[in-house]
């Protein structure tokens, strides 16, 4: 049985992450960490402090009610620079690419304007389409809350199957089983195991505090405040839902933050239980290498906030790097970037 440790279970809050190309973006209260998988088998890993970010800057709201709104902007920025960390591990740690790497900022500017054209996107299929379907619904003499409730249900719909779809393709699976190696590790800490392959392994690949969870109850409970505002003309009513959705963002992460403390009650399973079923749709279950690679982004993050230096030389041994990989984060004097040599645990 896996050793227990109490004082991780008092502070199960401070971490959280995301799946990148590859890897896993672990983050805590003042720290966050990408490990990625290189094509050469190592794993990367660069770490860095939150105050150095746009995060740090805006920690003012980390507050009741304010903090939804953060956590949209941390999920955005920081997922963005772990993103294009992790690409950039791919493409220089390659030995069939040849090429020279493109300039950073060419390369950020491609990130940006690849999230830009997604968020546009996003509009498009998620207020546009569903509130000119069901614009028709008035000549049928529908009544507003009718048609807006309606608008919420093809949202939803809409979400699940594009979710359905990408995960078919075998780059977004890939992602998908990072995703659930990401919650293995979170749940072995959580649970108060000492974090390892093991542990994570024996741990469920779903969370309660998960993006997907908190998506769907964003879009559950706008069904019902979109549906008090009205029918006004369409060119009123989206600037009108997308001015409420920080509002009902920052409720949700109350209710989800709240709910995450007493997980393992009866009534808080029930009321998460769609949350955690449309998870099925968003993760796979990861292979070993995939664990092993999220533990380490867990752990350095943990060293780091916790104040303490790598345990194990075989589970994080730092070696001098290439230009071209610390070039793929910023080389202020609090950011870290290493190598991990695989273990063997992972091969087990």
């Amino acid at each position: 049985m896996a050793e227990r440790n109490n004082d991780s279970q008092k502070t199960y809050w401070r971490y959280g992450g995301q799946a990148v190309i590859e890897g896993v973006m672990m983050r805590s209260m003042r720290f966050f960490a990408v490990a990625c998988r290189a094509p050469d088998g190592q794993i990367i890993i660069h770490s860095e402090a939150l105050n150095n970010t746009l995060i740090g800057k805006l920690m003012f709201m980390n507050r009741p009610f304010l903090r939804g709104i953060l956590m949209l902007i941390d999920s955005l920025a920081l997922g963005l620079r772990a993103l294009n960390f992790s690409s950039m591990v791919q493409i220089q740690n390659d030995p069939a690419h040849k090429e020279k790497p493109l300039p950073k900022s060419l390369y950020d500017f491609a990130i940006g304007a690849t999230a830009f054209v997604g968020f546009g996107i996003g509009i498009l299929l998620f207020f546009v389409l569903p509130t000119l379907l069901t614009d028709w619904l008035k000549a049928a003499h529908w009544t507003a809350f009718q048609q807006n409730m309606v608008d919420g249900i093809i949202r939803i719909a809409i979400f699940l199957g594009y979710v359905s779809v990408i995960g078919l393709m075998p780059d977004i699976r890939r992602v998908f089983q990072y995703h659930g190696a990401e919650h293995k590790a979170i749940n072995a800490l959580e649970e108060g195991h000492v974090v390892s392959i093991e542990s994570a392994r024996a741990q469920t690949r779903l969370h309660p505090r998960c993006g997907t969870s908190f998506v769907l109850l964003v879009l559950v409970i706008s069904i019902f405040v979109f549906a008090l505002t009205g029918r006004p003309p369409w060119y009123i009513r989206l600037p009108l839902h997308l001015s409420l959705l920080p509002l009902i963002a920052s409720a949700t992460y109350e209710i989800i933050r709240l709910a995450g403390r007493f997980r393992n009650q009866s009534m808080t399973r029930i009321l998460l239980a769609p949350g955690m079923w449309s998870q099925y749709l968003t993760t796979r279950e990861p292979t070993d290498d995939q664990i092993e690679v999220a533990v380490a982004s867990l752990k350095r993050v943990m060293d780091l906030e916790e104040g303490r230096v790598p345990e194990s030389p075989e589970e994080s041994a730092p070696v001098e790097t290439e230009a071209t990989v610390e070039e793929a984060g910023d080389t202020e004097a609090v950011a870290q970037t290493e190598t991990v040599a695989q273990s063997s645990e992972a091969s087990a």
